[in-house]
């Protein structure tokens, strides 16, 4: 089941309650995308800076959202479609024109005052990521009513998934190590990398025509970088025209979000034999990432991931070439919370999901890096299951 039902919802709605109850807060307001997604199931299709949404969760009572009416059309289909957890809506125009009726963004703080008013919250403690912007200019108009800024708890409330969650990620992960297989069959000397990922994003839009149909996909990353260009690990801007030549190591990463959850899948390829030198960066970033995801046992620190995988390239005597932490949360965003994993000492809980991806670069030379998707439980489970090793990675 690619989509996240009401189980999902009552699962969610549970942990707000219970961390409303924990800090005595009436209800709490979200206004950025992913955290409105998080409690409605609707795929914003704003810029929040430009078209201010809201999304507000009583500690009793419905749950109501404000938007602009470029998505009212969106938002219409998504309920026929049965896809969304939220009722009450209200609608706000961001231009004048005859005939309508519907409030203006210029008094977008007029209109959430009134609304809260309505909801019986003109006198709550409403929990918020910031107390600052339109939100809090709308709250000063109500006396009785105050911001507290949450976001840390909020940010926990996306910690841990539920069975439905962590399903729609093996589906996903599985689409991920099928596009692998298509890299496999579809790197070679002189393709353009551009020209390459392109023809994968392609490739996989049409296998999930077959896997999730009528599911809302985003290809956030098909990306290859190739030879001395994988030394820094978000590329070096100069990927226009950039090609594969014989003897690169190529880093390619996919990275897609399915209904509102993202998988990660990166491996290290060679085009042509590695020699000895990239063999032994290969083998140590290989073995690094199985340590990580080894680490991802419940109960051990957050820390421990990236620690297990620091020794092993440390170990290698490769510690200087080390640039970026182990990894991150993976859910909503494929930077998820927690996002310190280096130095968060609080034990890791079961069904929590973080990339291991550890990397190793050397300037002139290439980068190397494998990164899987890893369900934190007693006995960790790695989503992503495209082979790693050097003879699969190595394409003749």
């Amino acid at each position: 089941m690619a989509f996240l039902s009401e189980a999902t919802r009552d699962y969610r709605l549970k942990l707000m309650r219970k961390m409303m109850d924990a800090s005595n807060l009436d209800a709490l307001a979200f206004t950025s995308a992913d955290f409105f997604q998080f409690a409605t199931n609707f795929a914003t299709d704003v810029q929040v800076w430009e078209r201010p949404i809201l999304c507000v969760v009583p500690r009793s009572g419905r749950t109501f959202v404000i938007i602009n009416e470029l998505s009212t059309n969106h938002w219409r289909s998504a309920t026929e479609n049965d896809r969304l957890w939220v009722n009450a809506v209200s609608i706000y125009a961001e231009h004048r024109r005859a005939g309508t009726q519907i409030p203006l963004l210029t008094g977008w703080c007029d209109f959430v005052a009134d609304r809260l008013e309505e909801e019986g919250l003109g006198k709550a403690r409403i929990g918020a990521e910031s107390v600052s912007g339109p939100l809090a200019r709308a709250v000063e108009q109500l006396s009785g009513a105050r911001l507290e800024p949450v976001l840390e708890q909020m940010r926990a409330l996306r910690w841990i998934k539920n069975p439905e969650e962590i399903q729609l990620m093996r589906e996903l992960a599985a689409l991920t190590d099928w596009v692998q297989d298509r890299y496999r069959e579809n790197i070679r000397p002189g393709r353009e990398v551009h020209e390459l990922d392109t023809s994968m994003m392609a490739m996989m839009g049409a296998e999930a025509a077959k896997r999730f149909p009528g599911e809302n996909l985003e290809i956030l990353r098909c990306w290859t970088l190739s030879g001395p260009a994988s030394a820094s690990p978000h590329g070096d801007g100069r990927q226009v025209g950039a090609r594969i030549e014989t003897g690169h190591s190529l880093i390619n990463l996919i990275i897609p979000r399915l209904n509102g959850i993202v998988i990660e899948n990166e491996r290290t390829w060679f085009c042509g034999k590695p020699t000895l030198e990239q063999t032994r960066y290969f083998e140590v970033a290989r073995v690094a990432n199985q340590a990580a995801a080894h680490a991802a046992v419940a109960g051990r620190p957050v820390s421990g991931i990236d620690d297990a995988a620091q020794a092993v390239i440390e170990g290698a005597g490769y510690g200087h070439l080390i640039f970026h932490r182990t990894g991150h949360g993976i859910g909503t965003l494929g930077h998820e919370y927690p996002h310190d994993m280096a130095f968060n000492s609080r034990p890791l809980y079961e069904n929590e999901v973080y990339s291991a991806e550890p990397g190793i670069y050397v300037y002139g030379l290439g980068g190397f890096r494998k990164d899987d998707t890893v369900l934190v439980g007693k006995h960790p489970e790695v989503l992503t299951k495209a082979p790693g090793d050097l003879l699969s990675q190595t394409v003749l």
